[in-house]
């Protein structure tokens, strides 16, 4: 069963037992790093179960133990698959992984917060993340700057609850505006001591826009990045297989302020091999 990112994001909104839902590939062994530009990543290696999609609708409990016989140390949610926050806390300590955040839908913060909030606390996640804003709310910057104004709200009921609040990019998002871009005035507007964002690198590249310089604006505002490659035609692939250069962007980590890098990919032909191709290659980023 395929399920589209659309369906995905739409499971987030739905409420179960109180709570929300949240072998090799050619080109990764040519683009492994050169022993002299190997810089060491400050976190873990993780999955974006998004990735995973299919085998997590059909099993949960054996997706989050395969992705940790890969070797994974983490992953972030982007639905429940309709078991209870609970459940999910003991599925991944049976597999022995961590969860620190987890995708939720915009109109949960409107029409669930309070609930969404304390299922992510029982899962133990630390962050919880807007992974995107519907388009009839964004035709405008001025959109922008109320939705800064309603998430910074919601990311201070998520303080409250011991949680932390992130916003995760598309392309749109870096597409000019009235001359300017943006998730530079969404970050402008909200409350920086309390909004953070995930940085989906492949999405900001595809948009034509440069990592380093976004880092350089925000420094110490990206504690989440996704980590997927991009073909020099524009299409998704394996990290390493690509032609963004990791290795540079990796070297702003610290100013940056990367905690949590999470491996995705929107349509992996072979879901489990591709996370493990991904995998393969950033860890020789990590020796």
């Amino acid at each position: 069963m395929t399920i589209t990112r659309r369906e995905a994001l739409a499971r987030l909104a739905v409420l179960t037992a109180g709570a929300p839902f949240i072998g090799s590939l050619p080109g990764a062994a040519a683009c492994a790093p050169k022993e002299t530009d190997r810089p060491k990543l400050s976190g873990p290696l993780g999955v974006q179960l998004y990735t995973l999609r299919a085998e997590m609708e059909r099993d949960v409990a054996g997706t989050l133990a395969r992705v940790a016989q890969i070797g994974y140390e983490e992953v972030e949610f982007a639905g429940y698959f309709g078991h209870s926050p609970t459940e999910i806390r003991g599925f991944l300590a049976d597999a022995g992984l961590r969860a620190p955040s987890a995708h939720v839908a915009f109109n949960l913060v409107e029409e669930a917060w309070p609930a969404t909030l304390e299922a992510a606390a029982t899962v133990g996640h630390e962050y919880v993340v807007v992974p995107s804003i519907p388009e009839s709310l964004r035709a405008s910057l001025d959109d922008w700057r109320a939705i800064a104004d309603r998430l910074t709200r919601a990311a201070a009921e998520a303080r409250e609850m011991g949680l932390k609040f992130a916003y995760h990019n598309h392309d749109i998002e870096f597409r000019e505006m009235e001359g300017r871009t943006p998730l530079d005035v969404f970050l402008e507007t909200a409350d920086p001591e309390l909004v953070q964002v995930e940085l989906d690198l492949y999405w900001i590249v595809d948009a034509g826009g440069d990592p380093i310089a976004f880092i350089d604006r925000w420094p110490g505002r990206i504690p989440l990045v996704h980590v997927k490659d991009r073909t020099g035609d524009g299409r998704m692939t394996e990290v390493g297989s690509g032609v963004i250069d990791w290795t540079e962007i990796f070297r702003h980590r610290e100013r940056a302020g990367i905690r949590h890098y999470f491996v995705e990919h929107d349509g992996p032909g072979k879901p489990f091999q591709s996370v493990e191709a991904s995998l393969r290659y950033l860890s020789r980023l990590e020796t």
